[in-house]
C-alpha cells in the first residue's frame, strides 16, 4: 500500500471540494481524510499505487463548478502514520491565510428547481443555496470559509438542514449559507414609515414588491452584494422619477429580465452573450437595442442596453411575476457607493425608495454588479466586481517570488492588489474615491482584505500622480508601517495590467503599448493620455503621443466638453480662422457666446489649462462639437459614449471618408481632422456620418503609427489599453488593421482596460523593479 499527501491549492474551499473527494476516494478505494487549512485543501491517502494515481487525475478532472485548482501536490506520507478504516472529511484548522475566497456564484439549477417546486420544503424560499451557488465573499468575514466566519453564523440550523449540512453525500455538506425558511435568513418588505408587511410571508412580500413596480412604485431590494433600487423598465414615469430622485440624470441604467427570451425581445443576443448571461457570475452584459421601446430614460443618447439575468432565488421569484424587464440599479445617490445595511438603507435611500424588500443577513463585503461586453470577438470586463473578485490571476513566469506588493490603483474606478508569491488578487470595484462615502468604503476594504489573506505587505506601489487620494493613503501606510514605496506611472501600469492577464513572461521581450485614456501622470508632472510607449515591465520609453492641448480650466474641461472643443479648434487652425472661415456654423455662433478671450489668455499664460495629450479630451471636444454634452457631461466618458451610439450605425460605409492627421515629430497632430470635420458640418453631412469619419481616422492614425513603430524599433507585439479602447469601435479597428500587417495584439479581457486594472499594472511594475 502506498501513501501520499495532497495539497490542492485554488479556490476550493466553500465550493463543496471535500465532497467531492471524499466521493471519489470511496468510489477508488482510498483509505484516508481531507480537510480545509489557510492554504487550500490537504489529502492524507493510502491505497495502491494506481489507484492513487486515478484517484489524483479524477480530482482534477470532476472538480466542482466553482472549484479553480492552481496546483496539486502529491508527497510521500510519513510511514509513521497509521491509515484509517475508511475515509473522512476531518475539520477544518487555522494558520496563515493561503487559499483563495470563492466569488458569489449565481443560483444553481439544482437550487432553481427547488423553489418552483411545490413538494419542495424549500418552495419558494428566497435564500436557498448550496455548495454551488449562492453568496460567498459577500458574508465571509476572515479564512477557512466555515459558517463561524461569515454572517450566517447568526442563524442556527434546524435539523432538516443540520442534517444536509453534516452529510457528505449531501450537495449542502458544509455549505456555509445553508437555511430553510424555519432557521435561516427571513424577508420583508417595509414602507417609507418603516411599517413592516408581510414579516411571516415572505411568498406574500414578493408577490406585493411585483404588485408595486407593475404600479410604477420604486422598490429598495437587499441583494447579496448591497442593495437597489427597482422600478418597471417601461414605465417612463417611473424610470424618469427614479432618475430625478436618485439624482443620476444620464448614465445607463441596468435591467434584469427573467430569461433570455424576455432580454431578446429588447435586444439583440447572439450564443456568446446568451452563455454570457447565463455564466454563475451573472454578469450585466451590454447589448445592442432593438427596435422594441422602454422607457426612453433607461438609457438616453445609447443604441445598447445593459441587461442581466435573477442571480439569486429573490430575483427568479420576483422576475416570475413580471411580464417586462425591470430597472435593477445600485441603491445610493449618485456618487456615493451602494448601501449594505438595512438601518443606512432607511436613512440614505428615504425619498428615494417608496418601499424596501429587506432581509436579515448581513452584507460583509459590498459588491456592485459586474459588467461586460463583446467587443473584437471576446467578452471583455468594463468592471469587475461581483461573479469574479476576488478570484485571483495567476501570475506569470518570472514572478514566483515577488514579495507581499501592496498596490494602491487609481482615483477613478478605483481597485487594489494584493501581489502575492505566484498569484495577484485584484479587489471588487471599489468607484471614484472623490466621494468621501466611496473612500471610506475603500479605506473598510483594504483593511478586510489585509486581515481575510493575513497580508503584511513589504512594498507599496502607488500612481505617480500626488493628488490621487490612493497616492497620498499609499505614502501614510508606507510611512507609518516603515515600508518602502514606488511610484508608477500611470499608463506604464495600464500597458503591464495587460501583458500579465495575457502571462508575458518577466524576460519578455518589449512590447510596443498604446495607452488612450482621459488623463495620467506621465514624466516630469506632465499629463499623458495619448501615448505609444517602447515598454516592458520594468520600465519604457516614450516614443510618440497625441499633440498636447491646454485644457482651459483644468478639470473644469473635464465637466464642460466646449471648453476641449475651442483648445483643440485654436490649437490646430486658429480661432480667428476657424470663426472667420467657418462664421455661419452653429457651433461657432455656440463658442462665440463663451468667454473665449478669457480662456485664449489663460492657455496663453499657462493659468490653470495644462496641456494634456489626451484622447479622452480629443474625444469629448469632437462631441461637442457634433452638440453631445457640449455644455456639461453628466459622467466621466459620457459624451465619448454617445458620440460612440452616434458613430456605429454609419462606421462601416464611411472607410473611404476618414479624416487625416499629421506627424509632428513626436507628435500626432489633429490639424487636418478639424478642417475636414468643419468643412462637413458646413455643408450640412448628418452628425452620425461625421462622428463615424472621426473614428475612422482615429483608427488609421493609431494603427498606421503602431505599425510605424514596430517596424523602426523591431517590435511584435502591441498592447492596446486604457479607458478610450472600450470604445468598440476604435478596439475593433484598430486590432484588425494590426493583425492584417502581421502583429501580435493584445488587450484586456479579464481586467477592465480602464483604471480598475490600474492596481495590477503598480503591482508587477513594482515587482519588476525589485526582482
Amino acid at each position: 500500500m502506498s501513501a501520499q499527501q495532497i495539497r490542492i491549492t485554488g479556490t476550493v474551499q466553500g465550493v463543496g471540494f471535500r465532497p467531492t473527494v471524499w466521493r471519489l476516494a470511496r468510489e477508488d478505494g482510498i483509505r484516508g481524510n481531507v480537510w480545509n487549512d489557510s492554504d487550500g485543501v490537504l489529502i492524507h491517502a493510502w491505497g495502491s499505487a494506481a489507484a492513487l494515481h486515478h484517484f489524483v487525475q479524477r480530482l482534477r478532472v470532476e472538480s466542482p463548478p466553482l472549484a479553480r485548482i492552481d496546483s496539486v501536490v502529491c508527497t510521500p506520507l510519513d510511514e509513521e502514520n497509521t491509515p484509517p478504516e475508511s475515509f473522512h472529511i476531518t475539520e477544518s484548522q487555522t494558520g496563515k491565510a493561503g487559499t483563495a475566497i470563492a466569488a458569489d456564484a449565481a443560483t444553481c439549477p439544482e437550487c432553481l428547481a427547488e423553489i418552483v417546486d411545490p413538494n419542495n420544503r424549500r418552495y419558494r424560499y428566497p435564500f436557498t443555496n448550496c455548495t454551488h451557488c449562492g453568496p460567498r465573499l459577500s458574508i465571509v468575514r476572515q479564512i477557512p470559509y466555515d459558517r463561524a466566519h461569515t454572517s450566517m453564523a447568526a442563524f442556527t440550523q434546524c435539523p432538516a438542514c443540520q442534517a444536509e449540512y453534516a452529510d457528505p453525500a449531501d450537495r449542502r455538506f458544509h455549505a456555509q449559507a445553508n437555511g430553510c425558511a424555519v432557521c435561516g435568513p427571513q424577508l420583508w418588505l417595509e414602507d417609507g414609515e418603516g411599517k413592516r408587511h408581510f414579516a411571516e410571508a415572505q411568498t406574500d412580500a414578493i408577490e406585493t414588491v411585483a404588485q408595486l413596480i407593475r404600479q410604477g412604485r420604486i422598490i429598495a431590494i437587499k441583494g447579496i452584494g448591497g442593495f437597489h433600487l427597482a422600478c418597471d423598465a417601461g414605465c417612463d414615469d417611473a424610470v424618469a422619477s427614479l432618475r430625478q430622485r436618485k439624482q443620476r440624470y444620464h448614465k445607463a441604467f441596468a435591467l434584469m429580465a427573467r430569461d433570455v427570451e424576455m432580454v431578446e425581445v429588447y435586444a439583440g443576443v447572439d450564443a456568446t452573450e446568451a452563455a454570457l448571461l447565463h455564466d454563475c457570475a451573472a454578469p450585466i452584459v451590454v447589448l445592442n437595442r432593438s427596435a422594441e421601446r422602454l422607457a426612453a430614460a433607461v438609457a438616453p443618447g445609447q443604441q445598447t442596453l445593459g441587461f442581466m439575468l435573477p442571480y439569486t432565488p429573490l430575483h427568479h421569484l420576483l422576475m416570475r411575476e413580471l411580464q417586462r424587464p425591470i430597472v435593477l440599479t445600485s441603491g445610493n445617490r449618485s456618487h456615493e457607493p451602494q448601501v449594505t445595511e438595512n438601518e443606512e438603507a432607511r436613512q440614505r435611500l428615504d425619498g428615494i425608495a417608496d418601499y424596501f424588500l429587506m432581509h436579515d443577513r448581513d452584507i460583509v463585503t459590498r459588491l456592485d454588479d459586474s459588467v461586460l461586453r463583446l467587443a473584437d470577438g471576446q467578452p471583455r470586463l468594463l468592471r469587475r466586481a461581483r461573479g469574479y473578485a476576488p478570484q485571483p490571476m495567476l501570475l506569470p513566469e518570472g514572478f514566483s517570488d515577488p514579495g507581499n506588493i501592496l498596490a494602491m490603483g487609481a482615483e477613478l474606478k478605483n481597485t487594489f492588489c494584493l501581489l502575492k508569491p505566484r498569484q495577484a488578487i485584484l479587489s471588487q470595484h471599489i468607484g471614484d474615491l472623490e466621494a468621501a462615502e466611496t473612500y471610506r468604503d475603500y479605506r473598510y476594504n483594504l483593511q478586510r482584505y489585509r486581515q481575510l489573506f493575513d497580508f503584511k505587505p513589504s512594498l507599496i506601489a502607488v500612481d505617480a500622480h500626488p493628488d490621487y487620494l490612493s497616492t497620498r493613503l499609499g505614502h501614510q501606510i508606507a510611512a507609518d508601517e516603515a515600508i518602502p514605496l514606488i511610484e508608477v506611472h500611470h499608463h506604464h501600469a495600464h500597458i503591464a495590467a495587460c501583458m500579465a492577464e495575457h502571462g508575458l513572461p518577466l524576460e519578455c521581450n518589449k512590447v510596443l503599448g498604446v495607452a488612450l485614456d482621459g488623463l495620467g501622470y506621465g514624466n516630469n508632472a506632465e499629463l499623458w493620455g495619448g501615448e505609444f510607449l517602447l515598454a516592458d515591465y520594468a520600465g519604457y520609453q516614450r516614443l510618440a503621443h497625441f499633440r498636447p492641448v491646454a485644457m482651459p480650466g483644468g478639470t473644469q474641461a473635464i465637466h464642460e466638453p466646449w471648453r476641449n472643443t475651442y483648445a483643440h479648434l485654436a490649437t490646430a487652425l486658429g480661432w480667428e480662422q476657424v470663426s472667420g472661415r467657418y462664421s455661419e456654423l452653429e457651433l461657432t455662433a455656440f463658442l462665440n457666446r463663451k468667454p473665449l478671450a478669457s480662456l485664449q489668455t489663460m492657455m496663453e499664460k499657462g493659468l490653470n489649462s495644462p496641456p494634456a495629450s489626451s484622447a479622452g479630451r480629443l474625444f469629448d471636444a469632437v462631441a461637442a462639437a457634433l452638440g453631445i454634452c457640449r455644455d456639461r457631461s453628466g459622467f466621466e466618458g459620457q459624451a465619448a459614449i454617445e458620440l460612440e451610439a452616434l458613430a456605429a450605425p454609419h462606421f462601416a460605409g464611411q472607410r473611404e471618408h476618414a479624416y487625416g492627421y499629421e506627424i509632428d515629430g513626436e507628435c500626432l497632430s489633429w490639424a487636418p481632422l478639424w478642417s475636414s470635420l468643419l468643412d462637413d458640418l458646413q455643408t450640412g453631412v448628418a452628425p452620425g456620418m461625421i462622428a463615424a469619419r472621426f473614428h475612422l481616422g482615429v483608427v488609421s492614425a493609431v494603427a498606421q503609427t503602431a505599425v510605424r513603430l514596430c517596424a523602426e524599433y523591431g517590435v511584435q507585439t502591441v498592447v492596446l489599453s486604457g479607458g478610450v479602447f472600450q470604445n468598440r469601435l476604435l478596439l475593433e479597428g484598430v486590432s484588425q488593421q494590426l493583425h492584417e500587417q502581421g502583429l501580435e495584439v493584445l488587450s484586456p479581457v479579464a481586467i477592465p482596460a480602464n483604471d480598475g486594472s490600474l492596481s495590477l499594472g503598480q503591482a508587477v511594475v513594482a515587482a519588476a523593479m525589485t526582482l
